[in-house]
């Protein structure tokens, strides 16, 4: 696989199927994935990968505390509180898209609630992996992080498996802190929900627009 049809093809995946991944690949590919970008060699990502028994039991603790309804002080600001445009009407238009290919509403509050939910199950998928960093790097070591997991992701489409990253666990990062034991000088950046797509889930045939070259690129040649 080239990497442009490796581009072309990752999307975030948000139905899986019940069917187990090596270890040992994803052990390889997370690994492989540190020839990632790193300003002065820092390679600030830390990794924890988690699957099987511990992951289910981390997936009924946190249906619990969403039904219980707790809730945590984010571990950061996933959007600016005052999102302006283009990027609130973008923001708005791939949620949209998404619960359209659901059948869900924009009057159905609940509904939505439930399918959000759904995240912090990772959608079904047999494999977790979470993203930490020590709380002295700044948002240029935010970037390499986000080259690393680009990079995994990639891997992991020629390995023939889907993946999805997630945001939203920084509104929980009390409950990963202690779930994964990580010390307090590392703060929660993102989770990911790796595993095989199940193609008959309505949500993975969106396919989430880009913007015109010609509306956020100038070239000076």
């Amino acid at each position: 696989m080239t990497v442009s049809a490796a581009l072309a093809a990752r999307r975030s995946v948000r139905g899986f199927l019940d069917r187990p991944v090596d270890p040992e690949l994803i052990r390889d590919l997370v690994g492989r994935a540190a020839r990632a970008p790193s300003g002065g060699n820092l390679q600030p990502w830390h990794i924890d990968v988690v699957g099987g028994a511990a992951l289910e039991g981390f997936k009924r603790e946190m249906a619990a505390q969403i039904m219980a309804g707790h809730s945590e002080t984010p571990a950061y600001d996933i959007y600016p509180p005052e999102l302006k445009e283009p990027y609130r009407s973008r923001r708005f238009a791939v949620g949209e898209a998404l619960y359209q290919r659901l059948g869900i509403p924009r009057e159905d509050k609940a509904a939505r609630r439930m399918w959000f939910a759904r995240n912090f199950a990772f959608f079904g998928a047999p494999v977790a992996l979470f993203c930490t960093v020590d709380r002295q790097m700044g948002p240029p070591q935010w970037s390499d992080l986000g080259m690393y997991l680009q990079s995994l992701m990639l891997l992991l489409v020629e390995a023939g498996l889907a993946s999805c990253p997630q945001e939203c666990w920084a509104v929980y990062p009390d409950s990963v802190t202690r779930f994964l034991g990580t010390p307090p000088e590392r703060m929660l950046f993102c989770g990911m929900a790796i595993g095989y797509e199940a193609a008959d889930e309505p949500a993975n045939a969106l396919r989430a627009d880009r913007a015109p070259l010609d509306e956020w690129a100038h070239f000076r040649f």
